[in-house]
């Protein structure tokens, strides 16, 4: 936690500075950490700058989420953060396969709690624990650790529909095994390669976060806080999935069925992805979708080929 707070004032955000640091070891059994702000991709900051909303995503990427897309390996992994987590990247640690999250007791005084209490309170922590996370206050300098949240021992999430890994080594074999296992849903699927070189293909449709069921949660995940949305989408759950495995999306061999959101427009450049291919251009979430890739085109931040 230490490392993060020591970093947080060097967020570029005005307003909101967060850093997080996440620590475990990789599939190898050697020890890693990463620590890092919320801020802005060089690309995004030069070309549009950090005024412009990209869509009706900010062009921000969340300290939570940056250190997962930096992470060797996420599964079993801690995550200390000087701030409450929102829904996002609530949505983003369980797929990730993180385990175990710490929140300094200062971020309890501090801008995203104070703005949406009742989102981090009724999506950010059930989505912890319907993903079997453990959440602590700590308290520095008391050296004491709150229980915000403990899964009880040996709980295993459900994962209705995980992420798929797909034995392919190019981009045309993955696409047509991924049509075939998941024909008839919104999907996303990708190429990735691990530290060895080896190439495999993930594929992922939309879907409530990890824990969630369509059948037993549907009163739940059909009222969710404000803008939020207690469905992670594909080109999230691929981006999530690859350091979950110890793996690295190979640029330009990520696909996607429709337009991603916004929000995963800005992860995806946050990720390193330079291109990406889009079976229907016309099809989106929403308005905003659209918006957003048209905007990253345009000043040439990302290629998305039809």
């Amino acid at each position: 936690m230490q490392r993060a707070v020591d970093i947080v004032n060097s967020s570029p955000h005005p307003t909101n500075k967060i850093a997080a640091t996440l620590f475990g070891c990789d599939k190898h059994g050697r020890e890693f950490s990463i620590s890092t702000t919320n801020y802005w991709p060089d690309i995004i900051r030069e070309k549009i700058g950090t005024e412009t909303r990209i869509g009706n995503a900010s062009g921000t990427i969340h300290a939570e989420t940056a250190c997962i897309l930096q992470a060797p390996y996420t599964e079993g992994a801690a995550l200390c953060i000087t701030d409450p987590f929102c829904p996002n990247c609530a949505k983003n640690i369980a797929e990730a396969g993180i385990k175990t999250i710490y929140i300094d007791h200062k971020g309890f005084q501090k801008d995203f709690i104070e703005r949406r209490p009742h989102a981090f309170a009724n999506m950010s922590m059930r989505i912890c624990e319907k993903a079997g996370i453990a959440v602590y206050e700590l308290w520095r300098k008391e050296q004491r650790l709150v229980p915000t949240f403990e899964p009880p021992a040996n709980y295993i999430p459900p994962n209705e529909h995980p992420v798929e890994i797909i034995p392919a080594q190019d981009f045309e074999s993955l696409l047509e095994k991924a049509t075939q296992t998941l024909k008839g849903h919104k999907f996303a699927c990708a190429l990735a390669k691990d530290e060895d070189g080896n190439i495999c293909g993930l594929g992922a449709r939309g879907h409530p976060a990890l824990g969630y069921t369509m059948k037993a949660d549907l009163p739940e995940l059909e009222n969710p806080q404000g803008k939020y949305s207690f469905k992670l989408e594909p080109v999230n759950r691929i981006l999530m999935a690859a350091p979950r495995h110890g793996l690295k999306i190979i640029d330009g061999s990520l696909h996607c069925t429709h337009v991603p959101t916004s929000r995963e427009l800005v992860n995806t450049i946050g990720a390193g992805l330079t291109q990406i291919h889009i079976a229907d251009k016309t099809k989106a979430r929403d308005q905003h979708a659209l918006v957003a890739l048209s905007l990253l085109e345009e000043k040439e931040i990302l290629s998305a080929s039809g």
